[in-house]
């Protein structure tokens, strides 16, 4: 009985004596964060990081780290939906108000000189040979019957002299698998300069170390076309915006009506059929082809090249209705949930899977491996320069006219 009762007075002191120090520090108007949790648990008085007894691990953590080339994106209340005139008579994207919660996103298209970097870890790497040879973009987007573009094909890639211009005939299942190599990258340098040893659970550092970056991704659509219109640099006030956008800049022009640039471009686009660049002596966009990475001045996010240069891949599955299926907070299209392969004004499919028993059904490329792109590219006349105008392609596709580049939440944020 004494023995008892001396166990649980010893246990009333250890408690008390935690509960103590939680009240001092909690004093005045101090509470516990996820960057200062304290040394106790609040909820159980019990001792963090007590090595001793077996007690309870809590790392450091300063915020989310900076990921390389990741600017942070505010997120919040948008119209998102093209305002150009719908002139394919699509009615694909309707404008709607949603909420976009904050997130990172590359300040630049990735670039041929980052993507030899890939090749060349996935080379020395224990990863077999057919994993390098999936990973090669198809340089043969540049071929054409009618055009000599046959230096494009062995050079655009390789050559030094294109190091920062964007990577394209990449698919959209390649940039995922870069996406997924780069996060493992990443953390793995981040882990190194913080000077600990973490053993990997699943491929990957615990995420509870506080060293490491969440998963670099392809954007989501709304996401992607959210921070290309940038619609921050037009508050004025408590949550007033002066004016939408029609591009990532002010204004309806395609010129720069400011300073010694006055009259320059903003973007690398097709200007009219057959008219890439300008004339010899006054070259406009200054590009024929793609451009480089940093080229004309970012958007209000301190994003370059949201509209022009090369079109973009994001995550979310082509639908010609998503703009009526989708959440109105962190909107994404993953498949076909609510809207199969079948049109939901006529009944008939998108997709006729049996030919051969119904070789009249309706066919089209709609398929849950048709993926969204956005944005214009130098090949694109104007009008897709539109941040809300989309466009699709299968999954496993590539061109010349398609990059990307990446994006990451913003974890621990409720905003």
């Amino acid at each position: 009985m004494k023995r008892t009762a001396s166990f649980f007075k010893s246990a009333l002191l250890v408690v008390s004596g935690s509960m103590l120090l939680t009240s001092c520090f909690m004093g005045g108007s101090s509470r516990p964060t996820s960057v200062h949790p304290g040394a106790v648990s609040t909820a159980t008085g019990l001792a963090y990081n007590d090595e001793d007894n077996n007690g309870f691990m809590v790392n450091p953590y300063a915020g989310q780290p900076e990921g390389p080339n990741l600017r942070f994106i505010e997120g919040g209340r948008a119209v998102i939906g093209s305002y150009e005139e719908d002139v394919l008579k699509r009615r694909d994207n309707i404008e709607r108000t949603v909420s976009v919660a904050s997130f990172y996103m590359d300040e630049t298209e990735i670039a041929n000189i980052h993507w030899l970097e890939y090749l060349h870890y996935l080379n020395v790497s224990d990863s077999s040979r057919e994993v390098y040879m999936s990973a090669l973009p198809d340089t043969s987007v540049w071929v054409s019957r009618l055009a000599y573009n046959d230096p494009y094909v062995d050079h655009y890639l390789r050559y030094p002299g294109f190091r920062y211009f964007p990577v394209v005939g990449v698919s959209w299942v390649q940039a995922n698998n870069y996406a997924e190599w780069r996060t493992r990258a990443v953390n793995m340098k981040m882990a190194e300069d913080s000077g600990e040893e973490y053993a990997e659970t699943d491929g990957r550092i615990p995420l509870e170390s506080g060293v490491v970056l969440p998963n670099y991704r392809l954007p989501s659509e709304a996401e992607w076309e959210y921070a290309a219109t940038a619609l921050i640099g037009t508050q004025w006030l408590d949550e007033n915006q002066t004016h939408q956008r029609v591009y990532p800049w002010d204004g309806h022009a395609l010129r720069n009506p400011y300073g010694k640039e006055m009259g320059y471009f903003l973007a690398n686009f097709k200007r009219g059929r057959g008219d890439y660049a300008g004339i010899a002596g006054k070259l406009n966009d200054g590009a024929l082809i793609t451009s480089y990475i940093y080229e004309f001045p970012p958007n209000d996010f301190g994003l370059y090249n949201m509209a022009g240069n090369v079109s973009e891949w994001v995550l979310d599955v082509y639908r010609p209705m998503s703009f009526q299926d989708f959440d109105d907070l962190n909107p994404i299209r993953r498949d076909g949930y609510m809207d199969e392969t079948r049109n939901a004004a006529t009944g008939e499919q998108y997709y006729n899977s049996d030919r051969e028993n119904n070789p009249e059904g309706f066919t089209s490329l709609i398929t849950d491996e048709a993926r969204v792109y956005k944005g214009g590219s130098w090949k694109d006349v104007a009008y897709w320069m539109s941040p809300g105008t989309r466009r699709y392609l299968d999954q496993d596709s590539s061109t010349a006219t398609i990059g990307f580049r990446c994006a990451m939440i913003r974890a621990g944020s409720n905003y």
